[in-house]
């Protein structure tokens, strides 16, 4: 196994021989994952821990652009062979993301494995969903799903106002205390929120139904004891919480330990430290790649 640093260095030696050295060593690690399992390989990285902020969020978010990132990398693979996917991502447009899911369910049906060597939370989450199993470290996390409006998630705006009707029934005079938060939410508000929860618990059940349970007899019952689990605002307590392995083995998700075979944890590490060196130490804000070298990457704008 090469660690973080002797992939750094890795880099720097590749440096003086080939004109683009962090490519050259992601395109080493991932084509050797290849070569070790005999699948497609595709990584969906986003530098979203490098480029925090409202500023770059539709840069390293989920979005439709994506969709041509992996076109791009899923021409001429031999569906035949199943992908593995690597994904690291804070998650995104709801829309796209659905759009993302049903297209590598188009391509390879249910035979996609999930890799998460570090964070897919919201969108990301959803799409580790489509994955017949999820891989996953002592270091990894998913997160929920629920639908946020702005930093409000959209349970709680429900929740809020089911309380603020409870409490003013029982005691109209609180009908002052809660008349200036009241007034704030718009007309359809609260039923855009309701629709936005449907949407992204059918999301979850959809994919979790098309491949991890699609033969289950029981598959109706656990995707939704899932999708349940990750979208309750009430118990999870933040939409940006982290879910541990076993948490996500708690709620009823496939989950295949790295540390269950520590030749694939070295091969999922190297494929990882080689992709966050680049998002690191270069302008690259987002990269989607795969085996054979085909890339689809986006850089920071000028002057950004």
């Amino acid at each position: 196994m090469s660690n973080w640093n002797e992939i750094f260095e890795e880099v720097q030696e590749t440096a003086r021989s080939a004109k683009n050295p962090h490519d050259a060593v992601r395109h080493r690690y991932l084509k050797s994952f290849s070569e070790k399992t005999g699948r497609n390989v595709l990584a969906y990285y986003s530098g979203w821990l490098q480029y925090a902020g409202t500023g770059f969020s539709n840069l390293v978010s989920i979005n439709d652009e994506d969709k041509n990132g992996f076109m791009a990398c899923f021409y001429q693979m031999d569906f035949n062979k199943g992908l593995d996917l690597f994904i690291h991502s804070p998650g995104g447009g709801v829309a796209a993301t659905e759009s993302i899911i049903h297209y590598i369910h188009s391509k390879f049906a249910d035979d996609v494995r999930v890799f998460v060597p570090q964070l897919s939370m919201s969108g990301g989450t959803m799409i580790a969903l489509a994955g017949k199993e999820i891989w996953m470290g002592t270091h990894s996390n998913l997160g929920p799903i629920d639908p946020l409006f702005g930093a409000q998630p959209a349970q709680l705006v429900i929740d809020e106002f089911d309380r603020a009707y409870s409490e003013i029934e029982d005691e109209p005079k609180k009908i002052e205390v809660w008349r200036p938060i009241l007034e704030q939410i718009p007309p359809t508000f609260l039923s855009t929120c309701e629709h936005a929860i449907a949407w992204s618990k059918e999301i979850g059940k959809n994919a979790l139904t098309a491949a991890m349970f699609k033969d289950d007899s029981d598959k109706e019952r656990k995707a939704n004891k899932i999708v349940k689990a990750l979208t309750d605002a009430s118990v999870n307590k933040n939409h940006g919480k982290h879910l541990h392995k076993e948490q996500c083995e708690e709620i009823g998700l496939k989950i295949v330990s790295f540390e269950s075979d520590q030749d694939m944890q070295d091969a999922i590490l190297c494929v990882h430290h080689s992709f966050m060196i680049s998002l690191m130490n270069t302008n690259i804000i987002k990269i989607i790649e795969n085996h054979s070298g085909i890339s689809h990457i986006k850089t920071l704008p000028d002057g950004v």
